[in-house]
């Protein structure tokens, strides 16, 4: 019998999200326990064990066929993650520094997750949910001392994409937090923070740019293709380098408010009127780095120096993109 400690994290719910969890920690060198919390026949339990150990073994096994880990490294990562029944789940939950909730969508499943853990879980562990629809704020009341509870919202594939949002409530602990966010750090992830808002930051922004491009194919516009291409080698390539908030303040608060004004007027004002923060910054004469200010502050930077970064990374994405062309040695005709 294995008489290594429990592990020091929790992924409760052994669907996809806890599985990709289960990943990223075993991945970063750390045992996790997998925990399923319904009551199930010893049959059932051994085929959806089954079921999630092949699963985590094949998305190893991706990565080693591209390169990124050995053949050899995959039982070593695999076997990192300890699957848990739910007569074993209070002690694997007792043991825990730092629990996910993944259960189903509902605030039923929740509650009943939520119930164990508050009667499990130490009062020193940090609890947290993975839903990508309920608001923090709905979940804090489910949760026995709310002050070491928050969100976390995983990118799919969560083993991969190293952004985690963590959205907190007005009562979350900031000790709570700097604890949450530096256990990520540690596995490899790259934590942001955000408040009590629906989808988060990430989502957000994607479903209009998604949404956008759906509605570009409905209206004949352009073809998914001719998108794809845009969107991958334009704006992909773009933001890949430079990030949102810093792209408008690069070319200038100004253009955002003239490119917005436009677009309502031609194309739809519930979908492209800037918000008034745009507005009142370019009264203001705060356009970005050609005026000293913008969302960011300037002063006193090497501008130069600043330009010549964003260029290096355009160009590195251009490069991993294998798009970038030396210069050609003759003059044509």
């Amino acid at each position: 019998m294995d008489s290594s400690p429990r592990p020091r994290f929790a992924a409760v719910g052994a669907g996809r999200m806890g599985r990709g969890i289960a990943i990223a920690f075993a991945y970063a060198g750390y045992r996790i326990s997998l925990i399923d919390l319904r009551q199930r026949s010893a049959d059932a339990w051994e085929e959806l064990k089954g079921e999630a150990r092949a699963e985590i073994e094949a998305s190893l096994s991706g990565l080693a066929q591209l390169g990124v880990i050995d053949t050899a490294q995959i039982n070593t990562i695999a076997a990192r993650v300890n699957f848990v029944n739910a007569a074993d789940a209070p002690a694997a939950l007792q043991a825990a520094d730092l629990v996910f909730e993944g259960v189903p969508e509902t605030l039923s499943a929740k509650r009943d997750a939520f119930e164990q853990m508050n009667r499990c879980c130490r009062d020193d562990a940090i609890l947290t949910s993975t839903t990508s629809s309920i608001l923090v704020t709905q979940l804090a009341a489910l949760v026995h001392r709310p002050e070491r509870f928050l969100n976390m919202h995983w990118l799919n594939p969560a083993y991969v994409i190293p952004v985690v949002e963590l959205s907190c409530h007005p009562a979350t602990d900031p000790e709570v937090l700097a604890r949450a966010k530096m256990l990520m750090e540690t596995i490899g992830k790259l934590p942001v923070v955000c408040g009590a808002s629906p989808g988060y930051i990430v989502p957000r922004l994607q479903a209009l740019v998604m949404n956008e491009a759906a509605r570009m194919i409905e209206e004949g516009v352009a073809t998914a293709e001719e998108i794809d291409k845009a969107t991958r080698y334009g704006m992909g390539l773009r933001f890949a380098a430079v990030g949102v908030v810093e792209f408008i303040d690069f070319g200038g608060c100004d253009i955002l408010h003239h490119a917005s004004r436009e677009m309502s007027a031609s194309i739809s004002p519930q979908r492209y009127t800037a918000p008034a923060i745009v507005d009142r910054m370019v009264e203001e004469g705060r356009l970005g780095l050609k005026s000293g200010s913008g969302f960011y502050e300037y002063e006193g930077r090497d501008v130069g120096a600043y330009r010549r970064d964003v260029l290096s990374r355009t160009l590195g994405m251009l490069k991993h993109a294998g798009l970038w062309q030396a210069p050609a040695s003759e003059t044509r005709e």
